[in-house]
Formats: structure tokens, sequence, C-alpha cells
């Protein structure tokens, strides 16, 4: 098991944490945007109390560690290894509270590219303690906006893990999807599951849409977040999200494996 010092260490050298590849530029105009409630940060997520640029920062110096100075307007924007560390240990905890009782659960990721192999490892841990890890609506059509337009997209399932696919642009042995931040994919699975009367989860696991739109509807959800990503956080502030993990969502998927056992050994749950 890695240390909290090596993993600290990692963080910084990943670039998971500390002075991150998302700049400040980015996540002030995505605290303009949530401020004026727009849909594409707001990730599915309908705050209970108004929140200003201002309250949101703040929200974000406070949970991420960005800097709460709202004269630094550009630069590489910095995340606290210290809150990633907290974030992951509480989101450990509740994985492991899942396994204790053989909760379903169902795991989703609008960054298959980055994070797909980081969750299908909680996925098969939690498989082999007992927990049901939910498939829903696969092959489902989602109709999503875009910068683009509106396109459509496929829900599938790699290794237990939700994602969206463009519709007839899967290789060969192509094990990824599209990047999104809608929460129609969630809310469709869920859908799908309650329809046909089967088990709906008592979990869920992942990043944008799929955790704020979880949470929205009332089940419990954990995920990590980026710090242009202010959503997720407003959410735990309001209760609606219970973990938000606050890292660098978009770096090379090897940089995470560090993360998956940190969490799998703190959750009692490696193999």
């Amino acid at each position: 098991m890695l240390s909290i010092g090596e993993l600290r260490a990692h963080l910084l050298a990943a670039r998971l944490a500390g002075p991150v590849a998302t700049t400040r530029e980015n996540s002030l105009r995505s605290y303009r945007l949530f401020a004026a409630r727009d849909p594409r940060v707001t990730l599915g997520l309908h705050a209970e109390r108004a929140w200003g640029e201002a309250e949101l920062l703040g929200l974000m110096a406070e949970k991420c560690g960005v800097s709460p100075d709202p004269a630094c307007v550009s630069g590489a924007d910095v995340i606290d290894p210290e809150l990633t560390l907290a974030g992951l240990d509480a989101f450990a905890d509740r994985l492991a509270r899942a396994a204790d009782r053989g909760a379903p659960v169902l795991f989703g990721t609008g960054h298959p590219h980055r994070l797909l192999g980081f969750y299908a490892e909680l996925a098969d841990a939690l498989s082999a303690a007992g927990c049901p890890v939910l498939t829903p609506a696969q092959g489902r059509c989602i109709d999503i906006t875009t910068r683009f337009g509106v396109r459509t997209y496929s829900l599938d399932c790699v290794r237990g893990v939700a994602l969206v696919r463009e519709p007839g642009v899967r290789a060969p042995g192509d094990v990824t999807g599209a990047h999104t931040h809608s929460p129609l994919p969630v809310r469709a699975a869920l859908e799908d599951a309650a329809n046909r009367r089967g088990l709906l989860p008592e979990l869920v696991v992942g990043d944008h849409g799929w955790v704020c739109g979880a949470g929205q509807l009332g089940f419990e959800a954990i995920g990590l977040a980026d710090t242009d990503d202010p959503a997720l956080f407003v959410g735990e502030a309001e209760g609606l999200v219970s973990v938000a993990v606050p890292l660098d969502d978009a770096v090379h998927s090897d940089s995470y494996r560090p993360l998956t056992r940190y969490v799998l050994n703190r959750a009692c749950l490696s193999q």
C-alpha cells in the first residue's frame, strides 16, 4: 500500500493536484456560467440557493484549494493535495459501507478515456465483495446537446462502467466512449432500472452528470471533480452529493492507478 507521503508525492508529480492543467481562466468561466444557471456546467444539479461568482470562488477555495483572490485571473489552477487525500479517504469509506451491506452500485463516467480503468477496478472489487454492479439501459439512444448541436449517443457498459458512444464509430477492440458532462445518461439508466422494476442503486459512483444527475434524484452519489466542475462541490455543500474528490480528471489514465490501490486498501477491498 502507498504511504500517505508517497501518494501525496504522486499527486503532485502527476499533476493530479498542486498546479494542474486546468487553467484559471476555464475555472472562472465555469463559475460565471454556474452562477447564471447554465446547464453546460450545472450538470443536472438544481442548486437550492443562488450561488454568485464570489460565493462560488470562496467555495472552490475551501473545497479544492484554488486561490480565493478574484484578481488572480490567469495561469494554472491549483488543487490542495491535502484536500484530495481527505476526499479519497471519504470516497473509500463510502465504498466500504456499500461493500459491508452488499449494496447495488452504478458506475458511470463522462471521462472514459481517462477514468474508465479507475472505476472498472473499483467495480470489480465491489462485485467480488457481493455488491451487484448494475448495467441498465445498455443500447438505449440518448439525444445530447453539444457545442456541435444535438447528437445521438448510445448507452453502453464496459467492465461494469456505464458510458456513452457515438453510434457507428466504435473500432474493433475499442473500450472507450465519448466525453460528456450531460446528466441524461444517468437519468436514462435510472429510469430503465425503475421501469423494469429491477434493482436501483444504493450508491452511484462517477463524475460530471453521472454524479450530479443521480444526486439530484435523491441517490447517494460520490465522484471526482476538477476545479472547473463547481457543480459537484455545490452539490456536496447542499447535501445532494456525498463526496466530491478534488483532482485533475483528465491526466493520463495510468496516473490514476496508485489512487485505485489506495482507495481499495483504505476500503479493505484489495483482492
